[in-house]
């Protein structure tokens, strides 16, 4: 079965961002992006904290596909 794009681990978003999820979910949460739109979030993590597009989305999808928490 092909592993979906957003099913990463720590060590994968540390190689490409410099910080672990817990960071990205904290940063995604005080965002509020549960209530906006992916675009939006994706925008915001490009611009504000100089994350890759592909990085960018990745994590935006992998933060609206956690386990409920």
């Amino acid at each position: 079965m092909k592993k979906d794009y957003w099913d990463v681990s720590d060590e994968q978003i540390i190689e490409k961002t410099g910080k672990p999820l817990s960071h990205w979910k904290r940063v995604l949460d005080k965002l509020g992006a549960a209530t906006m739109k992916s675009t939006s979030i994706v925008e915001h993590l490009q611009n504000e904290h100089g994350v890759q597009r592909y990085w960018a989305r990745t994590l935006t999808t992998w933060y609206s596909k956690r386990p409920g928490d």
